[in-house]
């Protein structure tokens, strides 16, 4: 994938979302820098205000260092918290208020970090913490609060979250993406 490539892909996915298109060119940018120590150097204006911008004054936190598939759609990013340790799939869609990342055990440590598969909706204000793993084609309804792995093509809603259907999922995916 070339330059311009690389700091576009999110552009088409967050299309009539300026916001969106513009918090994630910004992380793209910032993770192309954190690449080599070289950039970092050169670039620490740019790192330092895209702490300031995007996540101090938007509250939006996306860690240079997280892994994130091209086609991430952010929706109305206030108070969305990504730890770095996440991976993130193709095509998922992030909304406001979603916290995700590990959880404290009780000796002290931290668990790892969730991973979510392609084409994963998460819905306002869920929390997913812990080692779980979240399938592809996965709706999770706002604020579902998700500690167990959740199965490719599901629904799932709640506090704690709990799986609604198993079948379907893919086509109200591709349906709310317009693809």
């Amino acid at each position: 994938m070339n330059f311009l490539a690389y700091l576009f892909q999110d552009w088409s996915a967050n299309r009539g979302n300026i916001k969106g298109q513009l918090v994630l060119f910004l992380f793209r940018s910032v993770q192309l820098v954190n690449r080599h120590m070289l950039l970092k150097i050169l670039f620490c204006w740019h790192l330092v205000m895209y702490r300031i911008v995007v996540e101090w004054h938007l509250g939006i936190e996306l860690p240079r260092k997280l892994t994130a598939g091209k086609g991430l759609i952010v929706y109305h990013g206030q108070a969305l918290v990504v730890n770095q340790g996440v991976v993130i799939g193709q095509n998922c869609v992030l909304r406001n208020s979603v916290t995700i990342g590990h959880k404290k055990l009780a000796d002290g440590t931290f668990s790892q970090c969730p991973r979510l598969g392609n084409h994963v909706d998460v819905g306002a204000n869920v929390c997913i913490i812990g080692a779980v793993t979240i399938g592809d084609n996965v709706i999770i309804g706002a604020g579902a609060v998700v500690i167990k792995d959740i199965p490719h093509n599901s629904v799932a809603v709640g506090n704690p979250a709990r799986i609604l259907e198993k079948t379907g999922a893919a086509t109200r995916i591709e349906h709310i993406n317009g693809e």
